[in-house]
Formats: structure tokens, sequence, C-alpha cells
């Protein structure tokens, strides 16, 4: 148990809630920190998130990279989110890397995200977007939905309020997808959401 509790990792960033939320997206757990690029969530630069975000909203993977092109621009991706009313957190608050890794596959989620209170921090949310396998089944144990097909949403209600439950594709290179074909399902969900 003790060697457990060493292995265990309390999620380093804080929730990203900026006022007015209409979206949040979800993922599994951050990657280890030495794997970072910048403070915030998707911080790895082999995570194609904010190239899958330049595409879809700025027809232009290198949107959100610093002039050098090597890493991410935090504050342009904070402010992008602030002004279309995207946020973001884990599924997982607190996880044990089975194998040392940013793989899902072997992260267990000791503690997983509050969901209830999360919704109710964000009283104008109408959908949740999971990034991926783990943060999907994860968020599927909390509330009352089936599984979504991947690109694809299911709606569940929370405390009177319908809210979708979309499943994307993960943003990782791992998942067997090119970058354009990612960004376009992800342009339909964020057209049917009414943000583009």
């Amino acid at each position: 148990m003790d060697k457990q509790k060493m292995n265990t990792e309390v999620h380093p960033l804080p929730p990203f809630f900026p006022e007015g939320t209409k979206v949040l997206m979800m993922g599994s757990f951050p990657p280890k920190r030495e794997r970072w690029k910048m403070d915030f969530y998707y911080p790895n630069f082999q995570n194609d998130m904010w190239r899958i975000f330049g595409i879809v909203f700025f027809e232009d993977k290198d949107y959100f990279l610093t002039p050098d092109k090597k890493a991410f621009c935090e504050q342009r991706i904070r402010d992008f989110l602030t002004r279309r009313g995207i946020a973001l957190t884990d599924s997982g608050r607190e996880v044990i890397r089975q194998k040392d890794n940013a793989s899902d596959k072997f992260l267990e989620i000791i503690k997983t995200v509050d969901v209830g209170d999360v919704l109710r921090q964000l009283p104008l949310c109408r959908a949740i977007v999971t990034t991926g396998q783990k943060a999907t089944d994860t968020l599927l144990s909390l509330v009352n939905a089936a599984q979504p097909p991947v690109g694809g949403f299911v709606t569940f209600t929370f405390e009177g309020r319908e809210i979708r439950l979309y499943r994307m594709p993960s943003s990782s290179r791992a998942y067997p997808k090119p970058l354009n074909e990612k960004a376009e399902i992800y342009k339909r969900m964020f057209t049917e959401l009414g943000l583009i």
C-alpha cells in the first residue's frame, strides 16, 4: 500500500471554467510534467489538441503555437477558450501511472472528478466532450448515459438539465487517425453546438 501511495499523483492543474461556459471538454489526466510545454491542459507538444483547434477555428494547425513553433501559446489558448465559452477539466483527480507514462491504457483513476459539483459551477453548460476512451468510461461510471459512438453523442439529464455527452477521438498521436480527419470530426461537433 505504501508503494501505491508513493505512485499516486494528484491533478496538477485547477479546472479552467470561464464565465458563460457552454461546453466542457474532459480528458483523463495530464502527462508527466517533463513532457509539458505550458502549464495548461494538453501541454504535451506531441498531443494535437491545439492543432485540431487551430484547424477547426482558424484553418491553421499552427495558430496556437509560439512564433518559434516549439511550444503552445498558453495565453492565446486561454483567451480563445474564454471567448468561446469552452471549459476544461479532467475525469481523473488522483491517479496511479502503472507504467510511468502518459498512456490511458496504464492509468488507474483512484479519485474521479465530481461531475455534479462541476455542472453546478457551469449552469449554462449544455455539453460535455470526452477526448478519449478512458475519460468516456470514467464519466459514464458517474452519469446515467449510454456509450456514445466516436464522433457522436448521447444525452443525459442532470438536475432537470439535458446535457449532451460527445465522445471525440483522442488528440494523442497514438490514436490511429490523421490530424485532418480528427479535425473534421471536432468541427462537426462544434458546429452542432453553435460554437462555429
